[in-house]
């Protein structure tokens, strides 16, 4: 079975190159996947599947083989990012300031060829196979958790989830996994200090924000230096400050924004509680006012162990072991993780830099790309991944 599945995905490879290329050159920005819903939707009715939408652009389909099967959940995202393509292409986006930087178009063909990869073969396994093409994994509050909210994980209820994610710093024939915590939470947070501003030329008569300000830049980072347990990975950035004053004027308030991110969601709480209580003390002390509001964003990621393993193991059949690599944590976020948090999940790698070197533009940059030879790979090793698991003992 296993070099029939992976020639019959080689024999996608021109179809998914133009797949990819479509979604590429059409991007949909977070929750407004109307045209690439309706593309999706449509390549499952040819494959004779009946999808449905779900959490106003996402698409859900079932691949029923067998019965008395498990159920297993693939996931991909749809959206694109707000930033304008630079590479000189020929299908680069069509849509101005818009770009799926961040590989969600792979994603999407990955999954659309493992759909049919596992639609051929449903006669020869037990179980089902519930497909979840999602919106708005870019912003907040994410299309995951509102997917979840519409009961896309009910009737029927996955006993596992996997999903897939490009990665430019693996070469084209390996993927990254990792067991247990493997991604960040992230919390967007958003100050702003009140004092009494003025002629820089007269302290004495102002309160000044600018200061209090920058005291609270510094002592905010003893929340990760000094309350963290240090065997515990936290990040607290701050990315913009607005202190719209002049040379020689104070202003009456600084507006500060940033992000706190870790991998223990019990600290994530007690973090919260010490930063507030250090925003509004601090300012109190200075005798000015500091409002904090933290928006609340994705929850840590966790890849269940013994999926985990297991997607090791059938990957390692598919690839070789030595394409199989151990991820180290990473503090950026994905809400995958709400799917992780549901139910049993693995989230992997998927290496997309040519092996000449090619392609290495990181996510999120004007200048992503993929080497192509990845999508019919990324499609068959889901394929057989999910194979693996509908025929696997059931998780815990």
């Amino acid at each position: 079975m296993l070099d029939t599945l992976k020639a019959r995905a080689a024999a996608l490879a021109p179809e998914l190159s133009a797949l990819r290329r479509h979604l590429h050159a059409n991007p949909e920005l977070s929750f407004k996947e109307t045209q690439t819903a309706a593309f999706v939707a449509g390549k499952l009715r040819e494959l004779g599947l009946e999808p449905h939408t779900v959490a106003g652009t996402g698409v859900v389909a079932l691949i029923e083989g067998q019965p008395g099967g498990p159920v297993v959940a693939l996931r991909a995202d749809m959206d694109a990012l707000p930033i304008q393509e630079l590479s000189d292409i020929s299908y680069k986006s069509l849509n101005a300031g818009v770009m799926h930087a961040c590989g969600h178009d792979v994603h999407t063909t990955c999954l659309l060829g493992a759909a049919q990869l596992l639609t051929e073969q449903r006669a020869h396994f037990k179980g089902t196979v519930k497909l979840l093409f999602q919106p708005g994994e870019e912003v907040l509050p994410g299309g995951a958790a509102l997917m979840i909210a519409d009961g896309v994980l009910e009737n029927p209820k996955p006993a596992e989830i996997l999903g897939q994610h490009v990665f430019p710093r693996l070469p084209v024939g390996q993927i990254g996994v990792r067991p247990g915590r493997y991604m960040a939470s992230t919390d967007e947070l958003y100050l702003t200090i009140r004092g009494k501003g003025g002629h820089g030329a007269m302290p004495e008569l102002n309160l000044d924000p600018v200061l209090v300000a920058a005291h609270l830049l510094v002592a905010a980072q003893q929340i990760v230096s000094r309350r963290a347990n240090p065997k515990l990975p936290s990040v607290l950035s701050f990315g913009k400050v607005i202190a719209n004053g002049a040379t020689n004027v104070i202003p009456d308030e600084v507006y500060i924004e940033g992000t706190f991110r870790t991998l223990d969601e019990k600290w994530r709480d007690e973090a919260h509680l010490h930063l507030r209580q250090l925003c509004e003390g601090l300012a109190a002390s200075m005798g000015a006012v500091c409002e904090l509001e933290i928006r609340r964003g994705y929850p840590c990621l966790d890849n269940n162990p013994a999926v985990t393993a297991r997607v090791r193991a059938a990957a390692e059949a598919y690839l070789g072991a030595e394409n199989v690599i151990e991820l180290d944590q990473w503090l950026a976020a994905e809400d995958f993780a709400y799917f992780s948090q549901a139910a049993p999940a693995c989230f992997y790698r998927l290496g997309t830099r040519a092996l000449d070197g090619r392609f290495a533009a990181s996510v999120h940059t004007p200048k992503f790309d993929i080497d192509e030879q990845a999508l019919s790979l990324g499609a068959g090793l889901m394929a057989w991944l999910t194979l693996q698991e509908l025929a696997a003992p059931a998780t815990a």
